[in-house]
């Protein structure tokens, strides 16, 4: 190795030799020294990050908080609730870092290898293994493991689009820099690394992509809503309730004196967690976290629980051309001679063998078989910037490359080059490539001769994947709007687009793009088709749509995509695509198969519409707890329920059921405004609920029945009215719904009959006063939520159609 020294002598690093590489010695040294690749990248979500969404959470913090006082009083029978807490945490980590270790498993099994010059001989070796300074191999098919210097170079082109966007291969020349993660298309030569693991571009960028942020889900989002909501209400309503339970026991100073007060903490309680909607979250993750698991049976990997929801709500989704519509592989279509040359074929076989081929030159295999049998005098490497190349037989001179490069400056005379514009520029309006394979006398000077004649027009194409009609034409049934970005040319990737059904008659080039937000989002709108779009652009899409008031999903795989996928309310990666891009992305196609974002949008709809039905029963609730706890606190009356009670009867009328419910088939088409159809419901009935429950209260308390029998007959009294509520919600009530209606109705009686259960609970037989009461009262109340439930169809049913007529004029 040579020495490196700076401008005052000294040195400052060893300089490799790129015809031999390091030796095994200053390999060790460099590992011993940490100057590895080796570099720990998260390929999902960190395991922390997962536990802080699932268990840090507002709605957990109020149940702790319940859960701890009552273990501190010693009435942990009252304490059952604190299980649904657990059991929601429990699900929702489970679940998502069963997707981060199935993410992080397929980043391993796809790792590629390095091929390096070590003691003057070329040896492949893990990614990891590779230290500063290794003189890298690179050739044709090869991805840049570290990033480097090229030292050497024989028409040496790399694909940076993973990193930059930019799909024309850039050529590299001695003393250009390559990048990690960038792929080598064309031609072979060295490069000595000078930078690794954390280091290297890649990395580093894909560093901003990776911090976390939480999808979008309306649901979870309404649910917090709720929950900030209760807590507001929480601390006065408590205040309230123990201010009414600690005079109903003879006073503050008597109570606290004969220890009455923890009968008081504990009916403070009760009406506190029945204020929050338990059930509710916990099914919300149960419904999530089974859809997660259907829909990994079908190859799409669930990041994030709530991006089961996501995909229901889209309506536009940004699409690339390759690896969506397309499969992304070149293939040969056609040959269209021009003029008699023999020789041709087998000039075409030599392009397709080379090493250094990038994939359209490979792709004429599958056509031309019989190489020429002498060997070439001379070649000139292909050029991004001259886009062709050339090889010498004898006096032959072959140029292949495009047309409107190899005869940049047509002759208006020559018929032959005519023919080959015109007919080039049939063809490509039509989604396909173009070639031209020419010859001419050999030149000195790397041009094309003057006497070249164009031989044959050559095209190629990309195979479009089967199921990308049929998919398209899915979304727009759905009223999805469909955007296709891409960084080719405009009219080719329109063409495409227009052969899966797309109304496409021509592609804007991004490069026109406007600066002015409002002329930008004029153009996104009125537009299908953009090519030559840039990673800044992409981003910029995304973020115009979102500020439109339209839930965007975008697909991608490249790292230049990773940072629009993360804008995107719903991102969408190719599991063939970056780790980066997997990282942030919401859902992970582990077989590519763009056919199946429908079952994923099914699979959204069932728990939206699923998920409304049963937040009715949830949220009935806590607008009656919250109502009852206001109203007996003013009222001054002793609250009618222990915290197990309520537990027992929100078993029977609302959880258990609801879980049944919430997984029953649903294809109801998304129609925004969730929170607000369920509250439209929920209000009204919880009022009617407690003017019942009250009324009650209030006549038993005038007839003196004791507090045991007045809390029996309120649970009873709850029970009947929620098992009507469920019958209400279930509406058409299947067979299935009957037979899970039955069964809450036999569990009620057992719950009233057997012996331990009414002991634990608390029950006392009810007298004829108290039978009459809770009759009448349970009757009252139904025809109150029969009126509440004829309302509320009219009103909802307005509404949504109002909605959905807005979201498909958008």
């Amino acid at each position: 190795m040579e020495l490196e020294k700076d401008q005052a002598g000294e040195v400052v690093r060893q300089k490799t030799d790129s015809t031999q590489g390091l030796s095994t010695a200053e390999v060790a040294e460099r590992v011993a020294a940490g100057q590895t690749n080796a570099f720990v990248q998260d390929t999902s979500r960190s395991v922390w990050s997962i536990v802080r969404a699932n268990v840090l959470t507002l709605f957990n913090g109020i149940i702790l908080a319940c859960f701890i006082v009552l273990f501190a009083i010693g009435r942990w029978q009252d304490a059952l609730f604190g299980f649904s807490a657990i059991a929601n945490a429990v699900i929702g980590s489970v679940q998502e870092y069963r997707a981060k270790r199935a993410l992080d498993r397929l980043a391993l099994l796809n790792a590629p290898h390095a091929r390096v010059l070590r003691d003057g001989a070329e040896a492949e070796i893990d990614l990891d293994d590779v230290v500063l300074d290794d003189a890298l191999v690179l050739r044709a098919g090869d991805q840049v493991p570290a990033d480097g210097v090229v030292t050497a170079s024989h028409g040496l082109q790399v694909d940076e689009s993973m990193l930059t966007g930019e799909s024309d291969a850039v050529e590299k020349a001695e003393g250009d820099r390559v990048l990690s993660g960038s792929v080598v298309v064309a031609g072979e030569g060295t490069a000595v690394v000078d930078r690794v693991g954390a280091d290297s571009f890649a990395n580093s960028l894909a560093a901003e992509a990776r911090k976390f942020s939480l999808v979008a889900s309306e649901l979870r989002s309404s649910i917090d809503r709720v929950l900030k909501w209760v807590t507001w209400f929480v601390g006065p309503v408590a205040l309230l309730v123990l201010n009414a339970q600690m005079l109903a026991q003879g006073g503050w100073a008597e109570a606290s004196a004969s220890g009455a007060w923890r009968d008081a903490a504990t009916a403070t309680i009760a009406a506190v967690v029945a204020m929050v909607p338990l059930g509710l979250v916990l099914m919300t993750s149960i419904t999530f976290a089974v859809g997660a698991v259907k829909l990994a049976r079908q190859q799409v990997l669930v990041q994030e629980l709530p991006a089961v929801e996501g995909l229901a709500r889209v309506d536009i989704i940004c699409l690339d051309k390759t690896g969506t519509l397309t499969q992304g592989d070149i293939v040969f279509d056609a040959a269209h001679p021009l003029t008699d040359r023999a020789g041709w074929e087998s000039v075409l076989s030599w392009y397709g063998i080379q090493n250094d081929a990038n994939a359209t030159a490979r792709s004429l295999n599958s056509h031309f078989t019989q190489p020429p049998a002498e060997d070439p005098l001379d070649r000139v490497p292909f050029s991004s910037a001259r886009k062709w190349s050339a090889v010498m037989f004898d006096d032959d001179m072959w140029i292949l490359g495009g047309p409107e490069m190899v005869f940049p400056a047509r002759d208006a005379a020559d018929p032959v080059q005519q023919q080959l514009a015109s007919q080039a520029a049939d063809l490509a309006a039509t989604g396909r490539r173009t070639l031209v394979l020419a010859h001419g006398t050999p030149t000195d000077d790397e041009t094309v001769p003057v006497d070249a004649v164009p031989v044959v027009l050559l095209t190629f194409k990309e195979n479009i994947r089967p199921d990308a009609a049929e998919t398209l034409s899915y979304f727009a049934a759905q009223d999805v709007d469909v955007r296709i970005i891409s960084g080719d040319n405009p009219q080719t990737v329109a063409a495409i687009a227009r052969e899966v059904g797309l109304d496409a008659p021509h592609g804007f080039d991004a490069r026109e793009l406007p600066e002015d937000d409002r002329e930008f989002l004029e153009i996104i709108n009125n537009n299908v088709v953009f090519g030559r779009v840039t990673p800044d652009q992409k981003k910029r899409i995304v973020v115009a749509l979102k500020a439109a008031g339209r839930t965007v999903a975008m697909t991608g795989d490249g790292v230049n995509d990773a940072l629009a996928i993360k804008e995107a309310d719903i991102g969408v990666a190719m599991n063939s695509g970056a780790a980066a891009t997997k990282a942030v992305a919401r859902l992970v196609l582990l077989d590519g198969k763009f056919s199946h974002l429908p079952s994923v949008v099914a699979e959204g709809r069932q728990v939206i519409a699923n998920i409304e039905r049963v937040s009715m029963l949830f949220l009935t609730k806590t607008a009656y707890a919250t109502f009852l706890a206001i109203a007996f606190g003013i009222l001054l009356l002793p609250f009618p329920f222990l915290p197990r009670q309520l537990s027992v009867t929100d078993g029977l009328t609302i959880g258990i059921p609801a879980f049944f419910l919430a997984l029953l088939p649903n294809a109801q088409r998304y129609i925004p405004g969730f929170l607000r159809r369920s509250l439209t419901f929920a209000v009204p009935a919880g009022v009617s609920v407690t003017l019942g429950l009250a009324s009650y209260a209030r006549l038993a308390a005038n007839l003196q029945i004791p507090e045991a029998e007045i809390r029996t007959g309120s649970t009873l009294i709850l029970t009947i009215i929620g098992i009507w509520i469920l019958v209400v919600l279930s509406r058409p009530v299947t067979r299935f719904k009957g037979m899970v209606i039955g069964a809450m109705m036999i569990g009620l009686i057992l719950v009233y009959s057997v012996p331990i259960a009414r002991d634990f609970l608390q029950f006392k037989d009810p007298t004829l006063p108290t039978a009459l009461l809770i009759l009448g009262t349970s009757v009252a109340c139904i025809a109150l939520i029969e009126v509440v439930r004829f309302v509320h169809r009219r009103v909802a049913y307005r509404d949504a159609q109002d909605a959905l007529r807005h979201r498909v004029s958008k």
